[in-house]
């Protein structure tokens, strides 16, 4: 399989590394795409037997899937602009926020679309990607995708595709809201007297601590949360402050304001 990354910012390249790494392509099949040069000995660099190129060197592009990594808000400027034509076998998926199947379609002037969101933890192969497919693709061709996608982590497919805008505000923007409160706690501890570097140390550890808790507990999060929050306690004093701030709508609304701006991004 030969395979070009149209935009190979971080996400593109983070792509490209699960892809070599669990040998789903050879070097010498993968075409790097970057729009500025000047990334071109850094790229050069990470991935020495592949092909790079800048967008206006490529009049033909020779692969059987085409990865369209570009910011979504470059993608019209983009479509427009690149001098190759898409061959009808071609497949492309798309791993750019809020950008329909349809317009996708019609800016390329091509029917084979997967659209995919994935985070940031892509880059450990920890992440999480959610998918979906336009008509016409076959489960072998999926299959294929899944593949790839697999090796940055773990994905889902979703038959409708309004539901990938939720997905993006979840967990493409997710690793974000985690780092927010991570500093938040962080910035508390060294109020506190802790050393920042000690502070990060309880709040990350405790982080992975929680998360396992909760892959390994029959409990729900209300359980688990009374268990740590005993009567008149601790725990009890942080989380009346928060109820009586409502951190948890604050929360929830960003979350929602995040899946409004995705939407957006498809004008």
């Amino acid at each position: 399989m030969k395979i070009a990354i149209l935009g190979a910012g971080n996400m593109g390249l983070s792509f490209s590394k699960s892809f070599l790494k669990y040998e789903l392509i050879k070097p010498e099949n993968l075409h790097l795409i970057t729009r500025n040069q000047s990334k071109f000995s850094k790229i050069s660099e990470d991935f020495p037997k592949s092909k790079i190129s800048t967008f206006d060197e490529v009049t033909e592009l020779n692969a059987d899937l085409i990865i369209i990594a570009v910011k979504p808000q470059d993608f019209k400027h983009v479509a427009e602009n690149i001098k190759f034509k898409l061959r009808e076998t071609q497949m492309v998926l798309s791993i750019m926020a809020g950008i329909k199947i349809e317009r996708i379609q019609q800016l390329l002037d091509h029917p084979l679309v997967v659209r995919a969101m994935p985070n940031s933890p892509t880059l450990l192969g920890m992440g999480i990607t959610g998918y979906t497919s336009a008509q016409g693709i076959s489960f072998s061709q999926l299959i294929n995708i899944e593949r790839l996608l697999n090796s940055t982590g773990r994905s889902v497919y979703l038959e409708n595709e309004e539901l990938l805008d939720g997905v993006t505000a979840l967990s493409g923007s997710g690793p974000a809201y985690f780092y927010y409160i991570i500093d938040a706690m962080i910035k508390a501890g060294t109020e506190m007297g802790i050393d920042e570097n000690l502070s990060k140390l309880f709040v990350t550890q405790t982080m992975l601590g929680a998360y396992h808790l909760i892959n390994n507990s029959d409990k729900n999060l209300e359980a688990l949360i009374q268990d740590v929050a005993s009567k008149g306690g601790t725990t009890e004093a942080a989380l009346k402050t928060f109820n009586e701030n409502n951190l948890k709508e604050i929360l929830k609304t960003g979350i929602l304001n995040a899946e409004k701006r995705a939407k957006e991004l498809n004008g």
